[in-house]
């Protein structure tokens, strides 16, 4: 082989390894020589400590994805590995590198890790015969390597006051020409304030010389507290609101697993990573700053779109990522959405129905079965481009006037006005129909199964639950090379009993899937029950189910 090849020395013929794991091994290092990622990794300028003998970055590379399969992705654990595991072993040759070598060459595969990972899955589909026309979604959040009591907030607020104060004192200094008439003064404005304040005057100033002295320290004081705020602004930027001392790329961000009060409502240090599955294999991650994952779908197909030069035919997600533009990039693209919206879950158990059902664009029927016509904007609304406004007469004896008022200050009231947006609702009846027919149920159920359960190795079987590294770049390619060690164990898996895993197969005479009928007094008594309950009564009931009291 041109850039994985091995040689044996004495000692695995005192200690030789089994012939099963033999097999395994020397599959591994085939799959990578024919993906052709030794050409990216020689393309790596990896030199070694002086004194040392320079390390191939092939078989090097070998042993850290093989290191990350195995769940050791500590720098400590990868050079006693080198000792003491004759896998890693077999594959590293007779070095030994330190902890410190591993760090450099896992930092140094940063710029060509999106190459090496896309060679690698192009040639394990094509070992498997498999495709990416299906493609789940799914997101995680990991927490960070950093300092949690090292937390800094986005002094937005703060910079404003500040600036009142500035402009207060710069008019008591008759220095107010210039300033600008709202918003944040700069620090460089006050810089400039300050070299104007040596020309002043001090009979301009009431209290004379001491009161001038006084105002130029204090505006002193006030440019420190600027810069101060327009640094850490820099680093939060416009998309965040929270940094970290110790990661300034880490967010504060709710997790599920909460160690402060356990109500998943405390901030900790984290990254938000997204994965795209396809048939058991992780095709694509994506890690972001981002708390929530309904901004993540474009950068993540667009990702894949750079390393596989394709668009899938077909992509699964859950609610968190039903939103007017995800629905409406899929729709440009060309991708049949199968993304559930947010209010999915109640709607199908019945348990929290839809209102409404829109027909055309001037009908509509409520969920008591009346029909509503579109209506001008009406007094005490305000007027949007892309909303529309109905009118639903006869409310006095609905059964669901209980429930479909129940956000509605006004409940006296005979009729509903509905504030619709057209757009949202067609793309979420669509989303509907093309989840409940037969393809739909077969996606949703596989969904389930393949994006979290590959979450599920990561955290469990591979022990993968908080990052070790810190910046973003470190992470990304940490949290790649984690990816690719679980897809090197699927695939070895496969390698050895040539059979791959088998996913759920909607029957040919399965039938489309309807919401369940709503029940009006099963609804009014479960209203009737959660009014009695206090907010946080509410938070602990759910607490609870989850098994944790």
């Amino acid at each position: 082989m041109a850039y994985f090849t091995v040689s044996e020395d004495l000692l695995f013929y005192a200690c030789p390894l089994p012939l099963s794991e033999r097999k395994k091994l020397d599959a591994y290092l085939l799959l990578l020589e024919k993906s052709s990622a030794g050409k990216y990794l020689k393309q790596i300028n990896f030199d070694s400590e002086p004194g040392r003998p320079k390390i191939d970055q092939c078989r090097l590379f070998a042993a850290v994805l093989y290191c990350f399969a195995l769940g050791k992705a500590s720098l400590r654990e990868m050079e006693t590995a080198c000792f003491t595991d004759l896998r890693i072993i077999y594959l590293i040759g007779d070095v030994q590198p330190s902890a410190a070598s591993f760090s450099r060459f896992v930092t140094s595969l940063i710029p060509n890790m999106p190459a090496i990972f896309a060679t690698i899955m192009k040639r394990i589909f094509s070992e498997c015969g498999k495709d990416m026309d299906t493609l789940y979604l799914d997101g995680s959040k990991f927490e960070a390597n950093a300092n949690k009591y090292k937390f800094v907030w986005k002094p937005t607020t703060l910079h404003l006051r500040l600036s009142e104060k500035v402009a207060n004192l710069l008019k008591l200094m008759h220095l107010e020409e210039g300033l600008p008439n709202e918003g944040v003064i700069p620090a460089k404005t006050i810089m400039k304030k300050i070299e104007d304040a040596e020309k002043i005057s001090s009979t301009l100033i009431g209290g004379g010389e001491k009161a001038l002295l006084k105002m130029k320290s204090q505006l002193s004081q006030y440019l420190i507290k600027s810069i101060e705020y327009e640094e850490k602004k820099a680093i939060c930027g416009e998309s965040r609101n929270s940094y970290y001392k110790t990661d300034h790329d880490a967010t504060a961000m709710c997790l599920k697993e909460d160690y402060y009060s356990g109500l998943g409502s405390q901030m900790h240090a984290a990254y938000n990573t997204q994965i795209l599955v396809s048939n058991g294999f992780i095709v694509t991650y994506y890690v972001s700053q981002d708390r929530t994952d309904a901004r993540t779908l474009a950068p993540t197909l667009d990702q894949f779109f750079q390393w596989y030069g394709i668009y899938p035919k077909r992509v699964c997600a859950d609610a968190g990522y039903g939103s007017v533009n995800n629905y409406e990039y899929c729709e440009q693209k060309g991708i049949q959405a199968f993304i559930k919206y947010t209010a999915w879950n109640g709607e199908k158990t019945g348990r929290n129905p839809a209102t409404y059902e829109y027909i055309d664009t001037q009908t509509i029927r409520c969920l008591g079965g009346r029909v509503g016509e579109r209506i001008q904007c009406p007094e005490g609304y305000y007027s949007k481009a892309d909303y529309a406004f109905f009118l639903v007469k006869s409310c006095a004896k609905c059964d669901f006037e209980g429930y479909c008022k129940r956000f509605l200050k006004s409940k006296s009231k005979r009729s509903r006005i509905f504030e619709i947006q057209p757009r949202w609702v067609q793309l979420k009846q669509q989303a509907r129909d093309r989840l409940l027919s037969p393809e739909g149920i077969e996606i949703r159920v596989n969904r389930s199964c393949q994006v979290e359960g590959a979450f599920g190795v990561i955290k469990q079987n591979m022990d993968y639950k908080r990052f070790r590294r810190r910046s973003m770049g470190r992470v990304t390619v940490e949290f790649a090379l984690t990816c690719l060690g679980m897809n090197i164990r699927k695939y070895l898996r496969f390698a050895m009993s040539g059979v791959l895993p088998f996913y759920w197969v909607a029957p040919e005479n399965l039938k489309a899937e309807t919401f369940k009928t709503p029940s009006a007094k099963r609804i009014k008594n479960r209203m009737e029950k959660k009014r009695k309950l206090q907010p946080n009564e509410i938070a602990k009931k759910g607490y609870r189910r989850k098994g944790k009291y």
